[in-house]
């Protein structure tokens, strides 16, 4: 189990609004906005896209309750872990819709396919440092390896 880190208001307010911004978007996913999620599954991935919206919205919802309800919890720093992961992993979503020039979510250029491309490592660094993830990581490496 990792430490807890110190009470920083400005970290937890940011972790919850990433949690209630994944909920939002995994609700999307399962209703209003399921087709346009579907336009960024990528041609390669060998399962049914509908499918993969589903399961990928399923996750953004634990994901989003995780960050909300272990906002002082000392495990927070594990949850912005996973969730930096995952915003890793649906990046080539981002890509394949720039290469494939399929049009969702109002991008329909390709100056605007690129400029998203640029907000998926902003989401990484803010559920790193929100959730002080990177600090415990950085913590955890520096402890581990000056050990004699």
């Amino acid at each position: 189990m990792t430490e807890p880190l110190p009470h920083r208001p400005l970290r937890a307010t940011a972790q919850v609004l990433l949690g209630l911004a994944l909920l939002l978007a995994g609700t999307s996913h399962l209703t209003t906005a399921r087709q346009e999620f579907r336009a960024q599954v990528p041609t390669w991935v060998p399962l049914d896209p509908d499918l993969v919206v589903v399961a990928s919205g399923f996750v953004e919802l634990a994901l989003g309750l995780a960050l909300v309800l272990a906002w002082r919890h000392p495990w927070r720093a594990v949850v912005g872990g996973v969730v930096a992961l995952f915003f890793v992993a649906i990046f080539p979503g981002n890509i394949s819709q720039l290469v494939t020039g399929t049009d969702a979510f109002g991008l329909d250029t390709d100056t605007a396919r690129v400029v998203r491309l640029f907000f998926q490592p902003l989401l990484v660094l803010w559920a790193l440092w929100s959730t002080g993830a990177w600090r415990a990581a950085r913590t955890w490496w520096v402890a581990r390896h000056t050990q004699g």
